[in-house]
């Protein structure tokens, strides 16, 4: 189940690109499944399951006017869970070549579609 979402960025490229860290609950988590609105001036993303709000932010007019034009979104995401990730307080080396152990992270990428209220 997800923990957490945050929007660290919005860009525009080709269409408007919203880079996002998703917190997980375990490393057997599998559930996330973003249903993107836009409501006034804000962007929403919800969970499809159960239709909560998980994260938002306000967009401004440049990013409002790609994002009416396009009628979707890329989510660049990157996967976390929690205890897993996060800051190293004791790093590990790696005797062979002496640089710290970096755990894996999941990055996903995906255009959806975005519904408007």
């Amino acid at each position: 189940m997800v923990d957490s979402v945050e929007i660290s960025r919005v860009n525009i490229r080709d269409t408007v690109s919203f880079d996002i860290s998703v917190w997980m609950n375990n490393p057997d988590d599998w559930e996330f499944r973003p249903s993107l609105s836009v409501s006034g001036q804000n962007f929403i993303i919800s969970d499809i399951n159960d239709g909560s709000q998980m994260a938002s932010i306000e967009l401004n007019d440049e990013q409002m006017e790609t994002i009416q034009r396009d009628r979707a979104a890329e989510l660049r995401v990157k996967f976390q869970v929690q205890g897993m990730h996060g800051r190293l307080k004791i790093i590990h080396p790696i005797i062979a070549d002496g640089k710290a152990k970096k755990l894996a992270t999941a990055n996903w990428k995906t255009t959806q579609p975005v519904r408007f209220d």
